[in-house]
């Protein structure tokens, strides 16, 4: 779609996390504003590589994702981090797409789209969204923080495959309600008609 034509799924980790209260997902942006690993007070943020690539978000997917979500709901999920991204794509959050800033009508922008995308969503991917089942799935060993300043000891400034692992999780996907059907009607009892002698 042309509204997240800016995404590179190669630059996003997406990992699975705890709960957290009615949140089935959460977007981490992993640069300050500009792109940059340092902002202004001198604070910097962790560096997450992947095969030597350098990871501008993290997508954490939490259990209500896995558990009580139907397809649609899932990529609503997905769509709805993905929204929260900035236009540039730097590691940082569209600033004028924040719940604090659009309130009640964020939802109102971002169902159009979903709704738009699910028309033309391909039948495998809405099958993989449906899968009941064990999922292997990248989760922290070690969890880097939001920020650190330089010279603390003991923190940890790059993060690499050996700070995840793959865990196990369940993913429970609701069946679809049986639509109840009306009766059949009774039929009608053939009653023989005995002749009396």
């Amino acid at each position: 779609m042309p509204e997240f034509a800016h995404v590179r799924a190669s630059r996003v980790l997406v990992i699975a996390g705890e709960a957290r209260r009615a949140s089935r997902g959460t977007v981490k942006p992993l640069c300050f504003r500009g792109g940059r690993s340092t902002d202004r007070t001198g604070r910097r943020k962790p560096i997450i590589r992947l095969k030597g690539k350098r990871m501008l978000y993290c997508i954490t997917l939490r259990p209500l994702f896995f558990r009580a979500s139907t397809p649609k709901s899932r990529i609503e999920t997905v769509m709805h981090e993905l929204f929260h991204m900035s236009r540039r794509f730097d590691g940082t959050l569209h600033a004028g797409r924040r719940h604090s800033v659009l309130g009640k009508e964020f939802p109102r922008r971002l169902r159009p789209l979903v709704r738009r995308y699910l028309k033309q969503c391909p039948p495998e991917l809405l099958k993989a969204f449906a899968y009941t089942g064990e999922l292997r799935v990248l989760q922290w060993l070690e969890r880097p923080g939001h920020a650190y300043v330089p010279g603390t000891p003991r923190v940890r400034k790059v993060y690499t495959e050996e700070q995840l692992y793959y865990g196990i999780a369940r993913m429970v996907t609701p069946k679809k309600p049986r639509v109840s059907r009306a009766p059949k009607p009774r039929r009608k009892e053939h009653v023989e008609k005995v002749r009396l002698h």
